[in-house]
């Protein structure tokens, strides 16, 4: 199926949102998006000597440096989505709020095994080095390896002992961030594999929240596969789920979307 290579919101989509003054920059849909804001080889500092404004530095006793960082998560747009044209879309902020919301609705047969707070916790975490790093895609082509590197030099300036959390409440606060960040990224503990899945559950109503708001002129069916690296059989019944009231709307419009088979599982 094509996809057109520009698309504006239907007419009623932006009926509620108030007009800015001309001359107040638009800082969400202009914040750099993803290792392209870096020229050159990447690193923390040259991350930081790319933004807009002058970067924060650590300060004893407070943690208004790193608050004012963590701004960039909600002006930073999921870069996956501009692939398609969706230019004022999600932000690595809403994606990670929505997903908070869902690890607290978890199937019973899951809260009663798994830490949900803690869950929470890694849902509201799991990007946040995104917001120098970038939201990195496959179509980036930068090797799994160096986009590991990159998030963990940047969580480590965020939260390790002489990040921007180095000197706040003893640092304990920023080991512990860091450390959720970093069982997210090993994929070992049962709490992380859920979040996973739910990053997943998360897209995939994106996905179709926005085939619905552009009224069938925008397929976004190949990213309906990664329902296929869903582990939890909870959470494929959520993907099914999802799937299904796609495969509704697209029949409404006298088009067939594709099956998927949840039966096998792709590769991670």
């Amino acid at each position: 199926m094509s996809t057109p290579l520009s698309l504006s919101p239907p007419d009623n989509a932006a009926s509620n949102v108030r007009s800015e003054p001309n001359d107040i920059p638009d800082v969400v849909s202009s914040a750099p998006s993803s290792a392209a804001a870096v020229k050159g080889p990447w690193s923390v500092q040259s991350a930081l000597d790319a933004l807009p404004s002058p970067p924060p530095t650590s300060q004893p006793g407070t943690p208004l440096p790193f608050l004012h960082l963590l701004e960039r998560l909600k002006t930073t747009k999921r870069e996956g989505w501009r692939r398609f044209s969706i230019t004022s879309g999600e932000s690595i902020s809403d994606h990670m709020y929505r997903m908070s919301i869902l690890t607290m609705l978890a199937p019973a047969s899951l809260s009663s095994k798994l830490n949900i707070p803690h869950c929470t916790k890694m849902a509201l975490v799991h990007d946040m080095a995104e917001l120098l790093v970038g939201d990195i895609t496959p179509k980036d082509e930068i090797p799994k390896e160096e986009k590991a590197r990159r998030e963990a030099d940047t969580m480590e300036y965020l939260c390790g002992g002489e990040g921007l959390l180095g000197k706040w409440g003893k640092g304990e606060q920023g080991k512990s961030i860091q450390a959720i960040f970093e069982e997210y990224e090993e994929s070992k503990t049962p709490e992380s594999l859920f979040v996973h899945d739910v990053d997943k559950v998360e897209l995939l109503l994106q996905m179709v929240e926005y085939e619905k708001r552009w009224k069938g002129k925008l397929d976004l069916g190949e990213i309906a596969y990664v329902a296929k690296n869903v582990v939890l059989e909870e959470m494929k019944e959520w993907c099914r789920e999802i799937l299904g009231e796609r495969v509704e709307f697209w029949k409404g419009l006298g088009k067939k979307a594709l099956s998927l088979d949840m039966s096998t599982t792709g590769d991670a």
